[in-house]
């Protein structure tokens, strides 16, 4: 984990906000020099002097304490996406859609179904909801003992436990695009 300046984060937020150093140590009811030496990182802020602080400048107090994002990590191009194809089945494709940043609460990808494929042998489940967009051609979802039938434009909202798989019955390439929230 990288080091969190966080006298610079409020440095950087009082500037934003153009405020002075008196001017935040009035609003935070502390002395100038020691909001001066927090934001030059000679000295150490108190529970209560940072929730003073971010009191006075309007923003939680976590906010302290994030890292910055290097936003271009938050790009994934068109032409640099992972590929998964699942062990005995060539003919479907996964193209992962989010970022690798390791957050591990979504995950959005394009499945890709070739004419008269499925997405597995037996019905899976997983631990979060899926919802899922038929981007292009038919699908045909089974969740437990149903079967239904979505066409281009249609969306489904898998619930959490449920077995299901998607086949493409079609002589046309499927697309459907998903994220399953965990």
């Amino acid at each position: 984990m990288s080091d969190i300046n966080i006298g610079e984060k409020i440095s950087l937020i009082r500037k934003k906000q153009n405020l002075s150093i008196r001017d935040l140590a009035k609003l935070a009811e502390v002395t100038p020099s020691l909001l001066s030496q927090i934001e030059r990182g000679l000295a150490n802020p108190s529970v209560n002097s940072l929730k003073s602080i971010s009191s006075a400048l309007n923003v939680p107090l976590f906010t302290f304490f994030m890292s910055e994002v290097n936003k271009e990590e938050l790009i994934v191009r068109s032409d640099n996406r992972k590929k998964v194809i699942l062990p005995g089945s060539n003919d479907v494709i996964y193209e992962i859609l989010s970022p690798n940043d390791n957050s591990n609460d979504l995950e959005f990808a394009i499945m890709n179904l070739a004419p008269n494929t499925s997405s597995c042998n037996d019905p899976i489940h997983h631990r979060g909801y899926e919802i899922a967009y038929i981007l292009e051609g038919e699908a045909v979802l089974y969740m437990d003992e149903d079967k239904f039938i979505l066409n281009k434009g249609d969306s489904v909202k898998v619930p959490v436990g449920v077995n299901h798989k998607w086949e493409n019955q079609s002589d046309k390439e499927s697309k459907v695009i998903f994220a399953v929230v965990l």
